[in-house]
């Protein structure tokens, strides 16, 4: 007699003999058709679902594989199977931390069906749960209903069930995503990254309890080529500020950030911080802005990478704070200042300078003040933090730089703080001191003595150190030592001398009193073999006639002409030109107290090189030269006509000779009573 099947003999047959379907439908799962791939899938959920468990495990990674399938309703499929395991499932318990990961990791599918979908079997899931468990969690059913402070906005909290569900599991799902974030495929990556916001959301404040491993999966996963893994593993991070509390991020992420794990990614630990604190809320953080400012200012931090991408991340972690805090920032103003200073004297990038400018004026906005006032309110504290390393500075040190920063930005306040500026100047610019380093410092000098009344100058205090910085500065640094570098110091100190005499910080008695020991070094500058030292040298001669040319004593003049005569043979035109012009403030300079008969044989020298360049090739040199010596010919008139009528027959081209002959006999005889004062 045959035996008769009930459906309860057909499912215990079944479940007898489902391990046997699992290995052929997952040889099928990979199937060309998606709609073979769906079958297989539902068909794999039955099985597993009244088969004897034992092949989960098989069937699982296959599964998840599935989900990144280019079919949206094979995807559909998985999450529907998965969904119906959660709920439905004898022995689901045991198998929720490999399920859960499966469901959620759809609920960010790009496809609003399918997370819809997830969205409600995971809200069923989680309802079911609560009511299995209602004795365990009553406490908190009770007590627990209203969302935690500061919850992120617009976004709908998930259910206890749901939230203890994620909680209980957390410890095993952490390892997992560790694992995953790193895979080489990319979209693993991507929807790994995923599913951590996920589950923090759903973690809430018991992320504290796993925050040191999470960090070390933020930290790595931060470091990924992929943009939107990075971008995914930020939003948790700042899931993390939200539910986790100050002290206890903190504690961890600043010595992390002080002491990177990764020498080749030391940035990711400031790019986490920086969204952890976005996370985060003004009451909770304000207490502890003096200790994160604190560590960033540090050299270790703050100076010893020039990496644009570390440089970034400091200057978004100074950033969220000015966003998050605004007007509390200004008990940390001052560090916050240092930061910015310093990553727009290490940067190369022009756009992220300019990025930590703006940052500078945020600063000062939330504080009420412009950049000026800020510099004002700080700089005595800037320059002390300077000055405690200068004696160390080098054409290496950061701190060079943070001063150009900090002068050039400041305006007027340098003027203001002369008594802190000046030994630092004086000490970092000594002859002994590293020769990049002083060439940089006077560039950056030579550029503020230009605009002297609105930078040193701005309070009229600096012509109190003007002759002091003259005499044991500048005048140091003009001495002739053998070597290119020794040349290239003079050029940038002779710029910075011109500077001082063209912005008017220096006073013409101030000049006078300097001049015996600054005159010999300016006219031995006029052979260095650099173009630029010379055209330098005769300006620098040319300003110094300016403002005290009528008081110099004739046998303080009679030394210049010759050093200028010399550069009238100057490869350079345009030191040609420049020495020409001195040439003639030189003879503008002569006063009634310059004899010209006791001087004749000085006079007769200029006179005799002139007239050889009347016959220059160049018609424009003949015109200067001639105008030139129109304005001599007030000095000696009868010696300057004895030495052209004694050239004349020999040029070339005489006409400029004649002209100047003509000019000579159109003068009163008694030209020498006649010489300008």
């Amino acid at each position: 007699m045959g035996v008769i099947y009930t459906p309860s003999n057909s499912l215990e047959h079944f479940h007898m003999q489902a391990e046997n379907l699992v290995k052929p439908l997952m040889q099928t799962i990979t199937h060309q058709h998606s709609r073979v791939r769906v079958s297989v899938i539902e068909a794999t959920g039955a099985v597993i679902q009244h088969g004897s468990g034992k092949n989960m495990d098989d069937v699982l990674s296959h599964l998840a594989q599935r989900l990144f399938d280019d079919s949206p309703q094979v995807r559909k499929a998985v999450t529907a199977v998965v969904g119906d395991w959660l709920l439905n499932m004898r022995d689901r318990y045991s198998y929720f931390h490999k399920l859960i990961p499966l469901l959620l990791t759809s609920i960010s599918d790009e496809i609003p069906e399918i997370r819809l979908l997830a969205a409600d079997l995971w809200r069923q899931a989680g309802l079911q749960w609560e009511k299995e468990n209602e004795d365990d969690i009553k406490d908190k059913m009770d007590f627990l209903l209203s969302p935690p402070p500061h919850y992120p906005p617009g976004v709908d909290r998930p259910g206890l069930g749901c939230r203890e569900l994620v909680v209980r599991n957390l410890s095993r799902l952490v390892p997992a995503i560790a694992h995953d974030v790193t895979d080489w495929l990319v979209p693993t990556r991507v929807r790994t990254s995923q599913l951590l916001s996920v589950l923090l959301l759903h973690a809430e404040d018991h992320t504290t309890q796993h925050l040191q491993p999470l960090l070390a999966v933020l930290y790595r996963a931060c470091s990924d080529t992929e943009r939107d893994v990075v971008n995914n593993c930020l939003a948790a991070a700042k899931l993390i500020g939200t539910f986790v509390p100050p002290p206890v991020f903190l504690k961890l992420m600043l010595e992390h950030v002080m002491t990177p794990n990764s020498p080749s990614y030391p940035w990711t630990p400031l790019m986490v911080l920086a969204a952890v604190l976005g996370g985060g809320s003004k009451p909770l953080l304000n207490p502890h802005l003096q200790q994160i400012a604190d560590t960033l200012v540090q050299p270790e931090v703050c100076q010893e990478y020039q990496q644009v991408m570390y440089l970034e991340q400091l200057l978004a972690c100074v950033d969220v704070l000015l966003y998050q805090c605004e007007a509390d920032c200004g008990l940390i103003s001052l560090q916050l200042l240092q930061v910015l200073v310093t990553i727009q004297s290490l940067s190369n990038d022009p756009q992220l300078s300019a990025k930590a400018l703006e940052s500078v004026h945020l600063l000062s906005k939330v504080q009420g003040l412009d950049s000026i006032e800020l510099y004002r309110q700080h700089m005595g504290q800037l320059l002390d933090w300077l000055s405690a390393s200068v004696n160390t500075w080098s054409s290496y040190s950061p701190q060079r730089l943070q001063l150009h920063i900090i002068l050039m930005q400041s305006g007027p306040v340098p003027g203001e703080f002369l008594n802190q500026l000046m030994p630092l100047l004086h000490s970092c610019l000594q002859p002994n001191r590293d020769t990049e380093m002083r060439m940089s410092v006077f560039t950056m000098l030579a550029k503020l003595l230009l605009d002297a009344k609105n930078t040193l100058d701005s309070q009229g205090h600096f012509c109190d150190e003007a002759e002091r910085f003259l005499s044991d500065v500048l005048l140091p640094n003009l001495v002739w030592h053998a070597g290119r570098t020794a040349a290239a110091v003079r050029t940038s100190a002779l710029s910075c001398l011109l500077a001082l005499l063209h912005g008017g910080a220096i006073t013409p008695g101030q000049l006078l009193s300097l001049e015996v020991k600054l005159s010999p070094l300016v006219l031995s500058a006029l052979d260095e073999n650099s173009q630029m030292s010379r055209l330098l040298a005769c300006r620098c001669l040319s300003a110094t006639l300016k403002l005290i040319g009528t008081s110099l004593h004739h046998e303080a003049l009679n030394k210049i002409y010759p050093e200028l005569l010399k550069r009238l043979d100057d490869s350079s035109e345009e030191v040609r030109n420049i020495a020409l012009e001195t040439v003639d403030l030189w003879l503008s300079s002569l006063t009634k107290d310059y004899n010209p008969d006791l001087c004749a044989p000085h006079l007769q020298l200029l006179f005799q090189q002139l007239l050889l360049h009347l016959d220059d090739p160049d018609s424009s040199v003949q015109d200067r030269v001639l105008e030139v010596l129109k304005k001599g010919s007030r000095v000696h008139p009868s010696l300057l006509q004895r030495e052209a009528e004694a050239v004349r027959d020999k040029q070339r081209s005489p006409l400029h000779c004649d002209l100047l002959l003509q000019h000579i006999s159109s003068l009163p005889h008694t030209a020498c009573s006649n010489r300008p004062t």
